[in-house]
Order: structure tokens, then sequence, then C-alpha cells
């Protein structure tokens, strides 16, 4: 029996064992975003309500019998109901949850980990620059602000894809258009049938209209791509103390035990994801074992 055909969570798994425990959840509905990534929306199993949780934060999750990660929610803040969990299929847990289908169930642990500054944002224009699988951790911060349009200044979502297939959320962002955020799209390389841009996702922020001297940036995506939009960003103005990054180690705990997900000073599981720039610039470079 494969993890994705599990029904029901190993015998003598009790809700509320601790934040080393997991939850039993099941999958309440699933869906294809790309080649290899899904969304899966997950409800206790108990018929309880699903836990709130802030933009950032994450949950570790596990398809019984097939190990577990971490993986940010990707749902909306604001509306209460499951839990929405965009994965990428990358290895054989990520594989598995991908493909644990409606009415199974998945263990869940969290939420944890520190948020997006959308609070400390108000009142400021808000920059989101997110690289393929990156869009789904910023995504709650995107619903957020756009859910309290008048608190915020003007918002700016830019968005990078490795090809046209592989862009998360497509229709989404032209709902997020209409909602008065600035959407830019760009796609690393595109067949002659594309008509949007094609390049690096830095390069969208040279005619994206925010500004610098009050703006907060929010970016996650591959750590090299976040240190050049750090570069990009301090050239328009923006600096690091205001410009947020999510770091991914190996997580492994999520309550800053096991020590598995160090960077230098900090634990990423408790101390982060979320993180302002300004303190972890000279340990995003350090290439994990």
């Amino acid at each position: 029996m494969t993890p994705a055909e599990v029904s029901s969570p190993p015998a003598g798994l009790a809700a509320g064992g601790g934040p080393m425990v997991p939850e039993p959840f099941r999958v309440r509905r699933r869906r294809r975003e790309t080649a290899d990534t899904w969304t899966l929306v997950l409800e206790p199993a108990d018929g309880a309500a699903a836990p709130a949780f802030a933009p950032g934060q994450f949950t570790m999750l596990s398809p019984f019998g097939g190990g577990e990660c971490a993986i940010s929610i990707s749902g909306d803040p604001a509306r209460p109901g499951g839990l929405v969990q965009t994965i990428r299929a990358v290895g054989p847990t990520t594989r598995a949850l991908c493909a644990t289908r409606s009415g199974r169930i998945v263990g869940v642990r969290g939420p944890f980990g520190e948020p997006w500054p959308v609070a400390a944002a108000e009142g400021a224009d808000v920059v989101f620059v997110a690289g393929g699988i990156g869009l789904a951790p910023l995504r709650p911060a995107i619903l957020h602000v756009l859910g309290a349009r008048r608190r915020y200044g003007r918002v700016v979502v830019l968005v990078g894809g490795r090809a046209p297939d592989q862009v998360l959320y497509p229709r989404e962002l032209e709902r997020w258009r209409r909602r008065g955020a600035d959407v830019r799209l760009t796609v690393d390389a595109a067949g002659p049938d594309w008509r949007g841009r094609v390049g690096v996702v830095t390069e969208l922020l040279d005619g994206a209209g925010f500004d610098p001297g009050s703006a907060v940036a929010m970016t996650c995506g591959p750590e090299i791509m976040m240190r050049f939009a750090l570069r990009a960003l301090g050239r328009r103005g923006v600096p690091a103390a205001r410009t947020y990054v999510t770091l991914e180690r190996n997580m492994q705990c999520g309550i800053g035990h096991c020590g598995h997900c160090q960077l230098g000073p900090t634990l990423v599981c408790r101390d982060g994801p979320v993180y302002p720039a300004d303190e972890v610039v000279p340990w995003m470079a350090v290439r994990e074992l």
C-alpha cells in the first residue's frame, strides 16, 4: 500500500498529542496547478475547524508512512475552512502528497513559523516578488493586502516562471489585477505563441510604480533569485531592512528542537521562515549540506 492509499491514520494517533504528533486531516479537494504541482485543501478528520494561520506560516505534512516535509500554507487567512497547501512534487514525500486523492488522510502539524509583516506594512506601498513556486507562500499575504485594500498604498505583484505552463494561479493573477494590484508576469523561456514578457523577474522592477522611500517588499523563490531581487530592490531605493525573504532549509521538527534547519545563528523553523533581509543576507549564500 502506498502512502497515497492510506484512508485512516495509524492506530494510536490521537488529537492533542503535542506539537510533534501529526493530526489527521482529510483531503477535501485536490487540484492540479501545473505538470508537477498540486493544491490540496485539507480539513480536520474529526470535523473540527481548521487552525487559524498567519500569512507566511507553514505546516509539516506527512503522507502516513511516507515521511514528512514543511509546506507553506497558501490559502486566504480571512476565509475559514480548510488548510490550502500548494505542493510541488520533487521527492518521495511531496510526490506522495500530490498523489493523495480526495477523501484520504494525511498528517498535519502546525502552523509554525514567523509570518509576513502585513500589519507593519499598513500605509505603505507593498511589493511582492515571486519566483516559481515562491508565489504559493506569498499568496496569503497578497490576499490579505487586497482584502484590506484601503489600509495599504499601491500593491505591486511581480511574478516569474520558468515557462508559461509552469506559472501558478494564472487566472487568479487576472483577478488580482481587477482588485487593484499592478500584476506583472515574465517567464524564462517561451515558444512562439507566448505574447508576454521573457526574462528574469527582477527586470520587472524597472517599470513598477511604487514609492521606494516607504515601500515594504516581500520576496520568495529560489535563493539565488531572492539575492538578485534584493540587489534590484536596493537599486530602486528599498533598503534591506524593509525587504523580507522566506527561507527554506531542512526543517524536520518545526519547533526549533532538532537543529537540522540551523543557518548561522538562527533556526529557520523557529525564527523564520520569514526574515528581514538585512538579518540573513550573509547566510543566504550558505549551501545546505
